[in-house]
Parts: C-alpha cells; sequence; structure tokens
C-alpha cells in the first residue's frame, strides 16, 4: 500500500476523508474565493463563504451519524468443513436520531474469504438491525475475527467517514468425517493373544464369532472363504461377509503424529482419517480416545472435534507422550513406527523412498500405507499390510 493510500485510509478511519463530489465543490470554492480576491466583487464572496460553510458541516454529519451505534454478535455454530457458517450481527442504533445510509463490512480472515458487505437505508431510534449472512468454508480450523467497520457520507455524500467496531468472532469448522462402513485398522484392534482378552466372556465371544455383520462388494486381499456366492449371483458381482468381531470393550486410541513436520497435504488427510476412525470406533460402542502432541489424550465427541480442527504440524510435545497402550499410529515418519507399543496399527503418509516404504510391509505391526493417488475412505477400509 502506499504513502498516499495510508494517509487516506488514516483520514477516513480517524476524520472523514473528501467524496468525489466533495474534491469538486472544494475545488469551485477555491475558484470563487480566487476570482473574488481579484474582482473584489461581493457576490462572489458570498458563494465562496457559502460553500466552505457547506464543506464544514458535510465533513461534521458523517462522524455525528456513526455515534451511538454498537454492533453485537451472536455465537456462531461450529460446522463441519465444506459447510456453510451462519454468521448474525445485531446493529444496534442507542440514539434518539434514525441513523440512515449505512454501509458496513465484516472483517473475516482472508481464509475464509473477501470482507462481506452490505448496507442498510435506516434505523429507527433505539431499534436494532439484524444482519445474518452466509459464509462458505473450504478448511478445516478455528477463525478469529474482531472487528466490523461502519462507513457513511450522510447526509450529503461529500465526505465519507469509517470506524472500527469492536465484535468479536470465533467460528470452529470441524474437518470433514468420512462414513466408513468397515475399518480393519479398528476391527481388528484386540484380536491379539492376551491374558485380558481370554479372561473376557467366552460364552458371549463363542456366541458373537463367525455371525455374518453385513455383505459388502469384494475388495482385492478378501478370503475366497467368505464370499457369499448367493448374493454375489443375485448383484452380478462378488459380495463378501463381514464378520461380528469380538471386541470385548476393548481401549482404542488414535494417535496424530502433530510434533513431527508434515507435508500440509497430507497432515489435513490425516486430520481427517483420524476424525473418520474416531467415529467410526465410537459408532462400534469402543471405549475410543484421541492423542495429539498438544492436547494429549481426549475423549467426547465435541472436545474431539474441537481439538482436530485446532492441531497444526510441529506443535511443541506436551508432557505425557502417546500412552503405552495398543494404538492406532497416524504419521509421516516411518522410524517412528518401530517403536509402537505391542498390538498397535499405524497409517503412514509416504515421505521416505520406495525402498524404504517396502520395508515397512515387513515389519512387526501391521498398518496402511497411504496412496496419495487413491481415495483415502477407500484405503481406510483396505486390509492391512
Amino acid at each position: 500500500m502506499s504513502i498516499v493510500h495510508r494517509f487516506a485510509n488514516w483520514l477516513e478511519t480517524h476524520w472523514v476523508i473528501p467524496a468525489y463530489n466533495g474534491w469538486v465543490l472544494a475545488a469551485f470554492s477555491i475558484c470563487f474565493l480566487a476570482s473574488a480576491i481579484n474582482t473584489m466583487a461581493g457576490w462572489l464572496y458570498v458563494i465562496s463563504g457559502i460553500s466552505f460553510a457547506l464543506l464544514g458541516i458535510a465533513a461534521l454529519l458523517p462522524v455525528r451519524s456513526l455515534r451511538g451505534i454498537r454492533v453485537q454478535r451472536r455465537p456462531i455454530d461450529p460446522v463441519s468443513s465444506g459447510d456453510r457458517l451462519t454468521i448474525e450481527l445485531e446493529i444496534q442504533n442507542q440514539s434518539k436520531d434514525p441513523k440512515t445510509l449505512l454501509q458496513f463490512q465484516d472483517m473475516i480472515p482472508f481464509v475464509l474469504g473477501q470482507p462481506v458487505q452490505g448496507t442498510i437505508e435506516t434505523i429507527a431510534p433505539q431499534e436494532t438491525y439484524r444482519w445474518i449472512y452466509d459464509q462458505p468454508t473450504q478448511q478445516r480450523g478455528v477463525y478469529r475475527w474482531y472487528t466490523m467497520q461502519l462507513r457513511t457520507a450522510t447526509p450529503l455524500g461529500l465526505f465519507w467517514c469509517r470506524r472500527h467496531r469492536h465484535a468479536p468472532a470465533t467460528a470452529i469448522v470441524y474437518p470433514t468425517v468420512l462414513p466408513l462402513i468397515a475399518s480393519p485398522l479398528v476391527d481388528e484392534m484386540g484380536q491379539e493373544d492376551s491374558p485380558e482378552f481370554h479372561s473376557r466372556d467366552r460364552r458371549s465371544h463363542a456366541a458373537n464369532e463367525n455371525v455374518t455383520r453385513s455383505l459388502r462388494p469384494y475388495r482385492w486381499g478378501d478370503p475366497i472363504r467368505l464370499v457369499h456366492w448367493r448374493t454375489s449371483a443375485r448383484y452380478g458381482q462378488l459380495r463378501v461377509r463381514e464378520l461380528e468381531v469380538f471386541t470385548g470393550g476393548q481401549e482404542v486410541v488414535i494417535c496424530l503424529d502433530s510434533a513431527r513436520i508434515w507435508q500440509q497435504q497430507d497432515f489435513e488427510q490425516a486430520v481427517i482419517a483420524a476424525a473418520s476412525l474416531y467415529f467410526y470406533a465410537a459408532r462400534r460402542q469402543l471405549n475410543t480416545r484421541l492423542w495429539t502432541a498438544d492436547s494429549g489424550l481426549l475423549q467426547g465427541h465435541r472436545v474431539v472435534l474441537e481439538a482436530l480442527a485446532s492441531v497444526n504440524p510441529g506443535e511443541e510435545p506436551s508432557k505425557s507422550g502417546p500412552p503405552n497402550l495398543p494404538l492406532i499410529w497416524l504419521t509421516q515418519n516411518p522410524l517412528s513406527i518401530n517403536t509402537l507399543p505391542a498390538g498397535s496399527r499405524w497409517v503412514l503418509w509416504p515421505s521416505a523412498s520406495p525402498t524404504e516404504q517396502k520395508n515397512l510391509l515387513t515389519r512387526e505391526h501391521p498398518g496402511i500405507l497411504i496412496n496419495p493417488e487413491q481415495p483415502l475412505h477407500s484405503q481406510l477400509q483396505s486390509p492391512l499390510r
């Protein structure tokens, strides 16, 4: 921004700045005054004096018109990424005079979009104008802004006056939650041999073992013994059975490796994956928790969504690291997979060389290696490697 623009902006926000009509009238007033001095004609002095008086009045009235206006903002309900925020403001005229011909501008963050503008023809004394608008969202996050601008040139349109009003806002945009039908990352947790697992109710285990929960299309790598031939013949494509898994109330801890520096696009996918796995496990009525480097262990739908909305790569680790429990580890660091507790799973966004990625397939913990060219939704439901 040039020095002229900055000076003009300062004038408009601290006093007034002439509009185009104001510059024209000021030029004519100066010309009339110069002619009056040269000719000593009284009527020219009168015209120039009236013009300057009109300019003075026109400069004072816009400032006065913006006094007595108060702006309040209603709380903004959280939405998911891709949905529209509903933003509601109340512009109150607390004076005894009507307020006319107002422009207002909500100074939303540039990440959300350009400032939103509107106009008001009149606000009666002691009345409130309610302004509601929808703002589309593209990316999850916690967005904060604090000001709204009021602008007017009433009543003569010769000078513009602009003032800021303090109207703090906080908008939370949750990450997208993918509707997972199945997820081996969660379904196969807790199936390893352990004293705790075998101490569960064996009669409940026997009653639930090998019971068909649902049918789904065949995916490469599914055992042929799970194909439901009668349904496959009906639909003209292979359908496999999903068996009821005895979970025994085990705990699922989903950990996002947010202390590491990620590629931004991969990190956004990891946040979506963490939210989707958390809510899938919650729908399975498992004891599910989320861990991030900054917030530690969290539980509860709203708390988890707010944490995932605000999480960023490269966070400062909290005092307590990931719990020493079987967990689902979402990372871009292949070396961290070696340090996971027994029974853990992993989801890796590739940043290593192809040779290192191939070596991961032989490691102790099974997991999913994300292919950036394939949909995340289908990969989270694919068999483990």
